[in-house]
């Protein structure tokens, strides 16, 4: 499902990572004498862009060509959109709809890392969309938080998510939003929430071995540069 580089560049990005010991599933555990073997993280995507940039079509057509690589292969969409008014329940609907009707979708507006923990599975992929509002769930909740919470809530959220990137043998496609580069915002939440997020796109980019930057519906596409 990589863009460019076809498998030398796959190749390349898996060498810039470290391994992981993970534990074999039942079907290859059969007639096996070990519990245990060396692998290498699975190659996730980062998508982001601007509102209507084309992103979760970008990771729709790469989702429908891992399809159609294998009849084994499955997709699921985690959904962190929550209905908090008309506008965007029918927003919602109306992504669901124009979804092709193969994938899957569950609801995560919270508990990401939880949920990309409970579809570890290489012959399923799964997209994220979005990260921007995953983020705004988490430091803008119904029920209002001291800055003391929401500070230590969001750091363990992140944390159990970039951990279950790094263990997961899905290969995961993560949609958010490039609102980085506009001017300063005026208020101090939404600059903070700004501010999260661009941290928030550095550290799950570490996490993938590519990255698209979506504009007028084309993806620009790179390489992970691996922080040393």
């Amino acid at each position: 499902w990589h863009q460019s580089g076809g498998q030398e560049g796959v190749q390349r990005s898996l060498r810039l990572q470290q391994p992981l010991h993970l534990p074999l599933r039942g079907a290859q555990l059969e007639g096996h004498p070990f519990s245990s073997i060396l692998i290498m993280p699975v190659p996730h995507h980062l998508i982001i862009g601007g509102q209507r940039s084309g992103k979760s079509r970008h990771a729709e057509r790469l989702a429908m060509r891992w399809l159609a690589q294998s009849p084994d292969h499955a997709v699921t969409v985690l959904a962190t959109a929550t209905a908090s008014d008309e506008e965007m329940r029918q927003r919602i609907e109306r992504h669901r709809a124009e979804r092709p009707v193969v994938f899957e979708t569950l609801e995560a507006p919270v508990h990401l890392g939880q949920a990309l923990r409970g579809l570890c599975d290489a012959r399923r992929m799964v997209i994220v969309d979005c990260l921007t509002l995953w983020l705004a769930n988490v430091l803008m909740p119904p029920v209002p938080q001291t800055p003391e919470a929401l500070a230590s809530n969001w750091a363990d959220l992140k944390a159990n998510l970039l951990s279950a990137l790094r263990s997961t043998a899905s290969p995961v496609l993560l949609v958010s939003n490039e609102i980085g580069c506009g001017v300063i915002p005026m208020g101090a939440d939404v600059r903070h929430f700004v501010d999260e997020l661009g941290r928030l796109h550095q550290d799950v980019a570490q996490a993938c071995a590519q990255i698209s930057l979506m504009a007028a519906g084309q993806a620009f596409t790179r390489d992970v540069e691996v922080w040393t």
